[in-house]
This record gives structure tokens, C-alpha cells and sequence, in this order.
């Protein structure tokens, strides 16, 4: 199979994807290296393709529905972590990213796209088994999340969990 026919194929695979997809399964699937997916992934971004990187794999952005809002947290343990996302899937959010404001690069955003307990369950694993320190630990534990939320109750109700947890930042 030659590279376009490759990539269209990529396409097609992510498209039909009911969630992240690992660039080593995407690898088997097509009988290629894990390198050569992420160069096409690299390729497909460039030529315009909405594909994110996520902690489980990538994902074609499709329509959205809801409001993104961001709120900003402060935590500093890995417990605490997993308390506010959790406190922001339970409320019907998705933690689209992670936001810090670094001294010398500026801006630091990290996609993560979580919806359930069981990505945030996942997501918490993976710092742990990497030996993977949070973004939020540049910042002395000072962040800000994107969430999509599906209407400004749920929004609301997130706000008012993250804040008597203590990890709201006001």
C-alpha cells in the first residue's frame, strides 16, 4: 500500500473509531511501524485532518455539542488529581485539556479528553506506570482545565464540587 492510500485509509480508521485509538494498534492494522503512523498523523495535521493526541490514543475531532468553559484549580497531590477529574466526569463534563502557564515557554497545554471514571481511572494509571509528574507540578500545582459541559447546570455543579473539595482556585 503506498503512503496516500495509507493515510486514507488512517483516516477511515479513526473516523469509524468509537474512542482513542493507539498508534500501535493503528500499526498492526496496517501492517506498518508505530514511526510511520505518527509521521502520517504528523502529515494528516499538516494538510488540515482535526486528529488529537490523547492518553489512549488519537482521536478525529467530530462536532461538539455543549459549552466549553474553563476553571482553575490547584492541587498538589496525585490523589487530589484524580479527586478533580473525577468530580468533573461525575458532573457530565469532558476534561478536554490541561493548561499551565510556564515562566520560560509560555503557555503548556496538554489534550487529555476524559468522560468517564474509567479514562480518568486510565489516565491516572498511566502517570503512575510512566513515573509521569503532572503538568501542574511547574506551576506549584496552579492549572486551568477546558471542559465541555453539557449545559451551564453541570458546569455550575462541577464549580460548586471542585470548590468544597478545595481545589477550585478563586
Amino acid at each position: 500500500m503506498n503512503a496516500g492510500t495509507r493515510r486514507e485509509r488512517l483516516m477511515e480508521l479513526l473516523e469509524g473509531a468509537e474512542g482513542p485509538v493507539s498508534a500501535a494498534a493503528l500499526a498492526r492494522t496496517l501492517s506498518v511501524s508505530r514511526q510511520i503512523i505518527v509521521g502520517d498523523i504528523a502529515l494528516l495535521r499538516a494538510a488540515g485532518k482535526d486528529i488529537t493526541a490523547t492518553p489512549r490514543g488519537y482521536v478525529l475531532e467530530r462536532g461538539t455539542s455543549g459549552e466549553e468553559r474553563t476553571v482553575a484549580c490547584r492541587h498538589t497531590t496525585l490523589e487530589d488529581m484524580a479527586d478533580e477529574l473525577n468530580i468533573m466526569v461525575d458532573n457530565g463534563c469532558t476534561v478536554v485539556n490541561v493548561i499551565v502557564e510556564h515562566r520560560v515557554y509560555g503557555q503548556l497545554v496538554g489534550q487529555l479528553n476524559l468522560s468517564s471514571r474509567y479514562d480518568v481511572s486510565e489516565f491516572i494509571q498511566k502517570v503512575v506506570t510512566n513515573g509521569a509528574k503532572p503538568l501542574s507540578d511547574l506551576t506549584g500545582g496552579i492549572h486551568l482545565h477546558t471542559l465541555r459541559c453539557p449545559d451551564e447546570g453541570a458546569f455550575r455543579r462541577v464549580t460548586q464540587a471542585l470548590s468544597e473539595a478545595g481545589i477550585l482556585l478563586t
